[in-house]
C-alpha cells in the first residue's frame, strides 16, 4: 500500500490493514455488495476482456461521520492482497493524476479517495473554479476501460458531490450507504470491542438499547 502525503509532496508504505468480516458490523448483505463489486469483476477479469467488457470500476461509500466506512475500506484492503493500494486523503487528493498512472502500471490496482467530498463538491456549492474536481474526474475518465483498476471514495456528505462524478455511467458504479447501526448492530458491536471482558447478556442488551443514534466509532469508545 501506497499513501500519499500532503507535507513534502512525498509518500509513505503503509502496512496492510488486518480487517476481517468479522470485525465489519454492517446491515445484513451490505459487505456482500461491496466486496462482490470490488473482487467479483476482478476474479472474472480475462472473460469479460475477452467479452470487450470494462474493468475499471467506481464504488462509493457514503454516510454520517464514524459510521465504519474507512474501516470497511480497510477490509476490502485486506482482502485483496493481490492488488496495488494508493490511499490519498486531505490535501494530498491533489495527487490523483499520479496516482491513477501508478495504478495503471500495477494493475490490478485500488486508488482510494477518502473524503472526496473536499475536492469533487458540486459546482453549485460555492464560487470560482474547481480544479481538482476536474482533476478526479480525467483521472477517471483518462484510464482505458479494461484497466483492473477501482476507484473507492468515501464521503460523509454525498449530498454535495458533484452529480458528474456520482451520476455518470463509468465513474460510480456502485454507492452504498453505511449507515448508522441499528439495535442488532450496535448489540454486534458491542460484543466485538468488549474482547474478553465477560459482560451479561442483560448488560449488553441494556447498553445497546440506550445508545440508539449513535455511530460505530461511539460504540467502540463506549
Amino acid at each position: 500500500m501506497v499513501g500519499y502525503e500532503a507535507e513534502g509532496d512525498g509518500f509513505r508504505f503503509i502496512a496492510r490493514p488486518d480487517v476481517s468480516a468479522e470485525d465489519v458490523i454492517l446491515p445484513p448483505g451490505k459487505l456482500e455488495r461491496i466486496t462482490g463489486h470490488m473482487s467479483g469483476i476482478a476474479a472474472h477479469s480475462e472473460t469479460l476482456r475477452r467479452h470487450g467488457q470494462h474493468l475499471k470500476r467506481g464504488l462509493l461509500l457514503y454516510g454520517p461521520p464514524g459510521t465504519g466506512k474507512t474501516h470497511t475500506v480497510r477490509h476490502v484492503i485486506h482482502r485483496s492482497p493481490g492488488h496495488t493500494v494508493i490511499v490519498l486523503a486531505g490535501t494530498a487528493l491533489r495527487f490523483v493524476s499520479l496516482a491513477a498512472a501508478v495504478a495503471r502500471h500495477l494493475q490490478p490496482a485500488i486508488v482510494v479517495l477518502e473524503d472526496c467530498d473536499l475536492v469533487a463538491e458540486d459546482r453549485s456549492f460555492g464560487a470560482g473554479p474547481k480544479p481538482l474536481l476536474f482533476e478526479v474526474l480525467d483521472a477517471m475518465d483518462g484510464l482505458d476501460a479494461d484497466a483492473d483498476v477501482t476507484f473507492l471514495l468515501t464521503t460523509n456528505r454525498v449530498e454535495t458531490l458533484e452529480r458528474a462524478l456520482v451520476e455518470r455511467p463509468g465513474r460510480i458504479d456502485l454507492a452504498v450507504e453505511i449507515p448508522l447501526p441499528d439495535p442488532s448492530g450496535r448489540r454486534r458491536l458491542l460484543e466485538l470491542y468488549a474482547g474478553d471482558i465477560a459482560y451479561s447478556d442483560a448488560a449488553l442488551a441494556d447498553a445497546a438499547r440506550r445508545t440508539e443514534g449513535v455511530t460505530a466509532s461511539f460504540a467502540k469508545e463506549l
